[in-house]
């Protein structure tokens, strides 16, 4: 895999220009795009930037965090706080993100997202409005281990650090986690089912694969 150096300005520029071009998958009017990679490669930073550069097209963004859709503590804790099989597969509710994001968004669908579920620090609902996305709108939805569940992605970005660089920028009290990940690269292989992948090793200097053309 070929990495050329890139600014993350330029990068977000990049792909919204991709993304502006893009007719979505399925016949839908939303576009939806992926940010995926762990905490500390900060998805939320290259998704935000990513939203300005589409605003600019002139294109109504909506960004949503995986961590907005958490499953009650009794859920996550159910095998103890600190079992990385149970991040891997129970932290996030993948069926509400279906149900509330990517269901809306379907053809047919009426564009009213739901931007979270859950607050992790009171633990309990957020009660968030809902969005009403129109038609030639784009979702951002950014967070961890998002390329293992199908998700309807039109453009997928996974930002890559190795594993010397996930450890040595996660932080201390989530090192636990670095199983769930190495995992998530052995069976899922995100580098390979991403449209870009960007190397995060030094977030000073990030580097890129390109687009890569969809067979």
């Amino acid at each position: 895999m070929r990495f050329e150096a890139i600014t993350w300005d330029r990068l977000a520029e990049a792909l919204a220009a991709h993304a502006d071009g893009l007719s979505p998958d399925g016949g839908g009017p939303w576009l939806r795009i992926g940010v995926d990679g762990a905490p500390a490669a900060g998805t939320g930073p290259l998704a935000e930037r990513l939203a300005q550069f589409l605003r600019l097209r002139g294109r109504a963004v909506l960004v949503v965090s995986t961590e907005g859709f958490l499953r009650p503590a009794s859920l996550r804790y159910e095998y103890g706080r600190r079992d990385p099989d149970s991040y891997a597969q129970g932290w996030f509710d993948t069926g509400a993100l279906w149900r509330e994001v990517f269901g809306p968004l379907e053809p047919g669908g009426g564009g009213r997202v739901l931007p979270d579920l859950w607050d992790p620090v009171t633990d309990r609902a957020t009660r968030s409005p809902y969005h009403e996305l129109p038609e030639g709108g784009v979702l951002l939805l950014h967070g961890p281990l998002l390329l293992g569940q199908w998700y309807p992605f039109d453009l997928s970005v996974h930002l890559r650090l190795s594993p010397g660089a996930l450890r040595r920028h996660t932080d201390e009290q989530a090192l636990w986690t670095l199983p769930a990940f190495a995992r998530y690269e052995e069976e899922t292989a995100p580098a390979d089912r991403a449209d870009a992948v960007v190397r995060a090793d030094d977030p000073r200097h990030p580097a890129w694969t390109g687009l890569r053309a969809r067979e």
